[in-house]
Order: C-alpha cells, then sequence, then structure tokens
C-alpha cells in the first residue's frame, strides 16, 4: 500500500542567559557535574521561583523572529511526572498560555543539485513555549548517573504543526530554524552540547486520506543525521507493520544512533497524565506591549530575504549567497567590506572561497573551521585588494599572493603590494620581446588559434606570466599577442 508520511517537530532551544530560568544560579557548558546548582534548582522545601526576565525577553524575540503573536499574558503551569532527573517531581512549563502562538518557518527543499536553489515553502508553526530543563542522566555500565547542572536552564520549545512529509524536509526546516535562531541571537544551538534536542513525531496514513494515522514520538534526537535517519527508520518500520496487518502503538522510543535502530522507551502520555494545574508560586507575565515592538523593531533581516537582496540587488549567483546568508556573521563581515569597496562580486568570492579556505586551513588539527570573529582580517582588507585589482594596480593572479601574504601578515593589501614591489608592469616593449618569444616556441596553439580556437590563447599567455612573475597586464598582453599573431597573416 502507499502511504502519506506526515511528521510534526518538537525542538527543545536552550536559551542564551547569565542565569537560570527561576533563579540566580548560573550556567555555562562543561562544568563540573552538579557545580551549577542551588536550592531552587535542587527542588529542596522552603524555595520559591524567581522569573528570569531576559529569558522571556529571549522567548519574544525568537517568537517574533519566527512570526508569532506574541501573547498579551502568558502563565506558568506544573507539569508533573516522577523521573530522576527532575528534582521536584515536577517541570515548570506554559501548558495553557504559552508566551508564542502561531508563526512560520520558511524552508529550502534540496534542489537537484548543490549548485542549484531548491523550492521554498512554509513551515507552520503551533506555539513557542518557555520551560526549564532537566538534569542529564548518564547510563553508565552499573549505574545510571544523574548531572543537575542542566536543571532549570530557560528552554524554548518550538513546536510545528504536521507540515512536513519526508525526513529531507525535517532536515531542511531544522537547518532554516537554527539560521534563524542564530541571527536572532538567542541560542548557539550546538546540538553537541545539549543546546538543540528534536523530538519527531511520525505517523502514516493510506495516501489520499484525510484521517491521521496513529503517532509514534522519536525522543531527544541530537543531531541532524539522527534525525533523518530515525524519521526514514520509524517510516519504514511503521509500513512494514502496517502492510502486515498490525497496528500503530502510540509510544515514546529511543534511537540508538550506533546500531541505526529504535526500541519502545514507553506508552505515549496524553495531557492529562502531567496533572498540569497553574504553578501557585508564579504569577501571569503580562508583556508590555511598548516593548514588543522595540523588540520587533530591532529585528535583523530575516535569511532568505538577505539571500534574495543579494542576488536580486547584488547580482551574486546563488552558490555564493547559500554560502554567505546562513551565518550572520559571515553576511555582516561582507556588508562591511562592500560599504568601504562596492565591489559585490569580487568581494563575495574573495570570502567565500579564498577567506573560508583559509580559515579551515587554520584550525588545529581534528577541530572544526575557524570562525569569521577568529580572522586576522577585517573586511578593509578584503575591500582594499578587491579595489587593487579593480584599478589595474596588480593583476588577479598577484592578488591571490597578496591575500595569502595578509592573511598571513595581517598587512593591509596595499602595503603588501608596495614592499614586495608587485604593482602590474606597463613595460610593452618586454611584454611585446616575451611574446614574440612565446609564439616562437609554440606552433601548435599559434596554428590552433588562427584556426579560430581562442583559449589556445592561453597557452602562449602562461610564458608571458610566467616570466613577468604574474605582473604583466592581461589586457595588454592580449592585444600585443593577437596584434603578433595576426601580423604573421
Amino acid at each position: 500500500m502507499e502511504y502519506d508520511v506526515v511528521i510534526g517537530l518538537e525542538i527543545h532551544v536552550q536559551l542564551k542567559t547569565r542565569t537560570k530560568m527561576f533563579t540566580a544560579a548560573p550556567y555555562h557548558y562543561g562544568a563540573e557535574p552538579n557545580t551549577l546548582t542551588d536550592a531552587v534548582v535542587l527542588g529542596l522545601p522552603g524555595t520559591l521561583p524567581v522569573l528570569n526576565h531576559a529569558a522571556i525577553e529571549a522567548c519574544a524575540k525568537l517568537g517574533l523572529m519566527l512570526g508569532c503573536e506574541i501573547a498579551e499574558v502568558c502563565k506558568w503551569d506544573r507539569k508533573n511526572y516522577f523521573y530522576p532527573d527532575s528534582p521536584k517531581n515536577y517541570q515548570l512549563t506554559q501548558n495553557e498560555e504559552p508566551l508564542c502562538l502561531g508563526g512560520r518557518v520558511e524552508i529550502e527543499l534540496p534542489g537537484p543539485s548543490r549548485n542549484v536553489q531548491g523550492e521554498h515553502r512554509t513551515v507552520r508553526l503551533n506555539r513557542i513555549h518557555l520551560e526549564e530543563d532537566p538534569g542529564k542522566l548518564s547510563h553508565e555500565a552499573f549505574d545510571t548517573v544523574i548531572d543537575f547542572n542542566r536543571a532549570g536552564v530557560p528552554l524554548a520549545e518550538i513546536v510545528t504543526e504536521p507540515d512536513l512529509h519526508s525526513s529531507e524536509e525535517a532536515v531542511a526546516f531544522l537547518n532554516a530554524l537554527i539560521q534563524l535562531i542564530h541571527y536572532a541571537g538567542v541560542s548557539d544551538c550546538d546540538m553537541e552540547k545539549g543546546q538543540l534536542r528534536c523530538d519527531a513525531n511520525v505517523s502514516l496514513k493510506p495516501a489520499g486520506s484525510e484521517q491521521l494515522g496513529t503517532r509514534t514520538e522519536m525522543k531527544n534526537l541530537n543531531s541532524i543525521s539522527n534525525v533523518r535517519a530515525a524519521i526514514e527508520y520509524e517510516i519504514a518500520r511503521q509500513a512494514d507493520l502496517l502492510d502486515a496487518g498490525e497496528s500503530i502503538t502510540q509510544e515514546t522510543r529511543r534511537w540508538n544512533a550506533e546500531k541505526g535502530t529504535s526500541s519502545s522507551l514507553r506508552s505515549k502520555e496524553e495531557a492529562h497524565d502531567y496533572r498540569y494545574f497553574p504553578d501557585p508560586d508564579l504569577m501571569p507575565v503580562r508583556l508590555v506591549r511598548a516593548r514588543v515592538a522595540e523588540m520587533e523593531a530591532g529585528l535583523p533581516e530575516r535569511p532568505f530575504d538577505k539571500q534574495r537582496r543579494f542576488q536580486e540587488e547584488l547580482g551574486l549567483p546563488y552558490t555564493i549567497t547559500s554560502v554567505l546568508c546562513p551565518d550572520p556573521e559571515l553576511s555582516a563581515f561582507f556588508e562591511a567590506a562592500l560599504a568601504v569597496h562596492h565591489a559585490p562580486k569580487a568581494i563575495a568570492n574573495y570570502i567565500a572561497n579564498d577567506l573560508l579556505r583559509e580559515l579551515s586551513a587554520s584550525a588545529a588539527h581534528g577541530e572544526s573551521a575557524l570562525s569569521i570573529t577568529d580572522c586576522p582580517l577585517t573586511p578593509a582588507h578584503i575591500a582594499e585588494l578587491a579595489k587593487l585589482i579593480e584599478a589595474g594596480v596588480i593583476t588577479k593572479q598577484i592578488g591571490k599572493e597578496v591575500f595569502a601574504a595578509m592573511y598571513a601578515s595581517g598587512e593591509l593589501p596595499a602595503a603588501i603590494v608596495e614592499k614586495e614591489g608587485l604593482e602590474q608592469s606597463d613595460n610593452s616593449d618586454e611584454v611585446e620581446t616575451l611574446c614574440r618569444e612565446a609564439i616562437a616556441g609554440n606552433a601548435k596553439a599559434v596554428a590552433q588559434f588562427k584556426e579560430g580556437n581562442d583559449k589556445a590563447l592561453n597557452a602562449l599567455k602562461g610564458p608571458v606570466m610566467k616570466a613577468t612573475k604574474g605582473q604583466a597586464n592581461p589586457a595588454t598582453l592580449d592585444a600585443i599577442l593577437r596584434k603578433l599573431i595576426e601580423s604573421e597573416g
């Protein structure tokens, strides 16, 4: 039987605040276990929660970035469950009145190749609500140990509508969402550090049917590749069961990345299983509308909007914009260079190709590439180099040498050009002599050029550029070669 796949995601994002959601206890990744706690985190008797206003604003900013309606009032509920990583035996969350309602995320589906832009469409959001993170369980050989450092960290839970229909769409959604969160500046979204975790709800229904199938939840997927693999596995598992005439059990499943399989964790709870009720220690929060309007006015340009602007107004190709625009710092670096000298294509190419290559090569062995914030160059370096080439002071070939030198030393390109004597040569007599030698030494290329093969001229240019150390003016060189060959008849 043919099936339609229906997927909804729940994404938990740790908000980047100095302290936890309901206490002044600090949080940062990598601390010794159970050193970032206090009486509130541990749920000791007599403690009372205190709201973290920065977390509320960060979540509201994220909601605005995702096109949500920011609620006039939000309130706090207790989600009651008994599990070792929850020291209070309940979690403070927003069940009935969340901070952010609705919303949408524009995604780009994979194109026919990496160099071709794919189809864009919109995925609807149901809500974003604030809650506190539980602690972290680690399963060792004979024990399970608990680290409460993470307990109480502010979490924004982003809930989609069931608008996704394949693992590729889910991956595209997560990539687009992470870009938006980076632009909003509210989380680093490092999945290896647990800053972003994803639950995937998957169901199958007969093709064309309006009635949704029974869903299962794949819990705590901690990488993009695990999201893809877990969804694909679950689609195949459910299809096999349905084809065999069996029913799907509504349950939560654990993904085993090493084996590439999942197993049942527990039956899926319903809302009544958690016995939600309003938290008696926390008052509802009313957001000042003027402050919400101020945050909305200060939102950055969204990545896909920026990509369209770069393509339409600056004439940049998709291959370049798809590198620049996902990273807010990289695109800001590009625009800062553009403000110094308006040469969008040249500057974009230097950043997307040469600069990122050098940053990658500069990283320590086994580590990821350096970010643009670690770059030894400023936007002015790139802009000045593009200007020197455009003005004909140096050739593009010499420009590559200057780029490598300025990346290594931090010197401005004009200083390097002057110090090394790299200015483009205008000595046409010397170039003509070298051209005559090149023509005499390569009769085959000359013959091919005379037969109409313009590219054969490159074989004659190479020796001249080498002899002049790349300083011959390409336009002058081209004109002299053509004149000398044509004069031969």
